[in-house]
């Protein structure tokens, strides 16, 4: 898995993330508009992507809650900006996915324009976990995501899931593409974390990750 630039967490750093986001995680609103966002609070962490990537997935899996954020059939489930607060340390936010939603283009562009009102001027928001399908790598709307988040100078890490999905031999490949990919974009974190949500990999390092850059 390429790096000497990757951070080894440690046992007490992954437990204490463990016990973090093992605590009590209530769903706080879900804004569809700029106007009902919540009030600032505490550190806020972002989960965008693709509308079929895994997110609500993801945000499940490292809250050990299987129904915590709604997982659809049908890709482009989440039409709002949804909010969970974490023990009162932590807000997970869950953006509206980008690309495959059965839906209008004005409607589409109301999500994009939310979801990027929210991502500038959050004052709050410590990093953007932008996840990317480990199978297809990054794709042109994955992009030009990431170019709209180093414009607004908000800071981003890529996130590979379904890398259950992956033969073993292809994972360290997949992981220094996108590596390679976020050494092109100012506002990307260096190091791409690879998960899984079926299998639970790389999970306890995200956490521990968010966990550190949240300073909670």
């Amino acid at each position: 898995m390429s790096s000497d630039k990757r951070e080894e967490r440690t046992p007490d750093e992954i437990e204490a993330a463990r016990k973090l986001f093992a605590g009590p995680c209530d769903f706080v609103s879900g804004a569809a508009s700029l106007e009902s966002l919540p009030p600032v609070t505490h550190p806020e962490v972002a989960f965008a992507g693709r509308s079929n990537v895994g997110k609500s997935s993801l945000v499940n899996a490292l809250t050990g809650r299987r129904t915590l954020a709604r997982v659809s059939a049908k890709p482009g489930h989440t039409r709002q900006v949804n909010f969970f607060d974490l023990a009162q340390h932590l807000l997970l936010v869950d953006l509206p996915g980008y690309g495959f939603a059965q839906v209008s283009r004005s409607m589409k562009e109301t999500w994009q324009d939310l979801a990027s009102a929210y991502l500038r001027g959050r004052p709050t928001l410590v990093r953007v976990c932008l996840l990317i399908d480990s199978r297809h790598g990054v794709k042109d709307s994955d992009r030009e995501t990431m170019k709209n988040l180093d414009r607004a100078a908000v800071s981003y890490q890529i996130v590979l899931t379904k890398t259950d999905q992956l033969k073993a031999a292809d994972l360290p490949r997949a992981v220094a593409a996108a590596e390679a990919v976020a050494r092109q974009h100012g506002a990307a974190h260096p190091v791409v974390l690879p998960t899984s949500s079926e299998t639970g990999f790389g999970i306890p390092e995200l956490r521990a990750e968010l966990k550190a850059v949240a300073g909670v």
